[in-house]
């Protein structure tokens, strides 16, 4: 049973997950938009934004963090220069998962496009609004009955017709 056992395998060892990682998170800083598979995005979003979030304290410790899991000194001088900066304001959700119709050549594979997000951006959903519903025809009050008194009244007022 995996209970409580968190976090996506991939069908791969330590590491080669842990390098799988490094890789797509060295190109996504590098081009700021990469495609991949789904569930290789969803395994990447908390392991970026991690990242950026180092890069957002801009200490020399969080920046032996970010080296530490993310050899690779330009493209962590790119982190924290010029993209962590960008969400100096924003509390989480630097990225963007955007999956595509399109499916993988060679095993089908469900694709998706994760991006980091622009300065300034933030999240918008296009919904549609709700149709709003056509109004009812009002009813006329129903009038009361009347009792059967005035109704005795009212037949002896009216002619019998024969």
């Amino acid at each position: 049973m995996r209970h409580l056992k968190a976090g996506r395998k991939l069908g791969r060892n330590a590491s080669h997950r842990l390098a799988l990682m490094r890789n797509l998170a060295r190109a996504l800083f590098e081009h700021e938009r990469i495609t991949t598979t789904v569930e290789k995005a969803k395994a990447l979003r908390p392991f970026v934004e991690k990242l950026i979030t180092f890069g957002k304290k801009g200490s020399l410790h969080a920046r032996r963090l970010a080296l530490a899991r993310l050899p690779d000194k330009t493209i962590v001088k790119k982190l924290f220069d010029e993209i962590a900066p960008r969400y100096h304001d924003r509390a989480g959700g630097y990225t963007r998962i955007i999956k595509r119709t399109g499916f993988r050549l060679g095993d089908a594979g469900r694709t998706a496009f994760i991006e980091l997000l622009k300065e300034g951006e933030t999240r918008v959903r296009a919904r549609t609004p709700a149709p709003i519903p056509a109004p009812t025809p009002t009813r006329p009050p129903p009038e009361p009955e009347a009792t059967s008194q005035e109704n005795a009244t009212a037949r002896e007022q009216t002619p019998a017709t024969s």
